[in-house]
């Protein structure tokens, strides 16, 4: 049966980060959720059968991965991407941002640099921060309408604060760029030449949209390591579960060590059945999904351009997370987002969040119903037009 996205099905008052905790972060009422990186859809249909039947059992008791949970997060990624990985290869993790985490504390110690590519994903400065890294920033150039990354900059800023380890996002979240093979291989040439390891963030490498193409960066360096997880691309994200994959043993043992002796063992009963069912029987669901999303995204295209001709949308290459330039507008953040959420009652993602060269940007979850959408594009008109 084909999967129906335009069902609107309401998430209140299910313990939803998304939508039952606007009052506590300071949202008012009524305000229309767009921000949080999940969809409002559900899992594949072969994917909530296999959970129910595991369900159905009632036994919820310590588990583990088997050799079928490997095969099918390879064969993905090998049909996908042409990166084939090993079962020993792969580690598992409750959760992405908890693997990215680990990562920092395994290959770097207290002091040393860490750089990320701005504006970037927020958790990215928290890991660094928090485990008493040092932040080092290399802000992507913002140029007729996309994005860039500054070499020099790049490289001068390795050698002068000695970095350790670099936080690649590719895709780039938020400003959805597709990195060319021969960016990451720039990128890599610089990281080697330099005694830098590399952790890429690739878990939204499933939606990349036409006419762009996803490298693992894995097919580039075989000691970088590769963060992964089904959560964005089947929604899954409640189930916390995510699969790194470490070629180098040498770093695998350091990460395994790390994620041990953090007190982690084993990951959630269903993330382990949702993940296998995902990437043995989810691919013709994400296909509809793609092109339902594609087709969201050409509404906000022509949207913006026939009645909020002064915000412009950043032409994305990957991710159902759009990322919009109001600075025409000449607004200081905070009036920004204080019309977006209290005059258009919108929750999205205040561009300042993601840090440098975030400011006068929004970031916005097309990942919904196309009448939910077009009622946020609605009230965005009413308040900005």
């Amino acid at each position: 049966m084909k999967p129906d996205f335009d069902t609107i099905i309401d998430r209140h008052g299910t313990n939803s980060v998304k939508y039952d905790f606007a009052r506590e972060r300071g949202k008012p009422q009524g305000v229309l959720p767009m921000w949080v990186a999940d969809m409002d859809f559900p899992a594949p249909a072969e994917v909530l059968a296999d959970m129910q039947e595991t369900v159905a059992h009632g036994i919820f008791g310590y588990s583990e991965p088997k050799e079928p949970y490997y095969r099918a997060v390879s064969a993905w990624f090998a049909d996908c991407f042409g990166y084939t990985v090993a079962p020993r290869e792969i580690v598992k993790s409750p959760g992405l941002v908890y693997g990215l985490a680990q990562a920092v504390r395994a290959f770097t110690g207290p002091g040393d640099a860490v750089m990320v590519q701005t504006p970037v994903y927020y958790p990215f400065y928290n890991i660094i921060r928090d485990n008493g890294r040092e932040l080092v920033t290399n802000e992507l150039v913002y140029r007729d309408g996309g994005y860039s990354i500054d070499f020099e900059d790049f490289e001068r800023k390795i050698v002068a604060r000695r970095v350790k380890l670099f936080l690649l996002c590719s895709p780039h979240n938020p400003v959805g760029r597709v990195w060319t093979r021969r960016e990451l291989e720039r990128m890599s040439e610089i990281c080697q030449r330099h005694g830098v390891t590399v952790v890429s963030d690739e878990i939204h490498c499933d939606f990349v949209w036409s006419g762009h193409t996803h490298t693992c960066f894995g097919l580039i360096d075989e000691n970088s390591v590769i963060a992964t997880a089904p959560s964005k691309t089947f929604n899954l994200a409640g189930l916390q579960v995510s699969n790194i994959f470490v070629r180098n043993e040498a770093l695998r043992e350091q990460l395994r060590t790390e994620i041990h002796r953090s007190g982690y063992s084993q990951l959630n009963t269903l993330g382990i059945v949702a993940c296998q069912s995902a990437y043995t029987q989810g691919g013709p669901w994400l296909a509809t999904l793609k092109g339902y999303l594609e087709e969201n995204i050409r509404l906000v295209r022509e949207f913006l351009a026939d009645k909020l001709p002064r915000v412009k949308l950043v032409e994305p290459q990957a991710m159902y997370l759009l990322w919009l330039d109001f600075s025409e507008y000449g607004l200081p953040q905070s009036e920004l987002d204080r019309r977006v959420t209290e005059e258009a009652k919108l929750w999205l993602n205040s561009g300042t969040m993601f840090g440098a060269g975030g400011e006068g940007f929004q970031r916005i979850n097309i990942a919904c119903p196309r009448t939910v959408l077009t009622e946020a594009l609605e009230r965005l008109g009413k308040e900005f037009a």
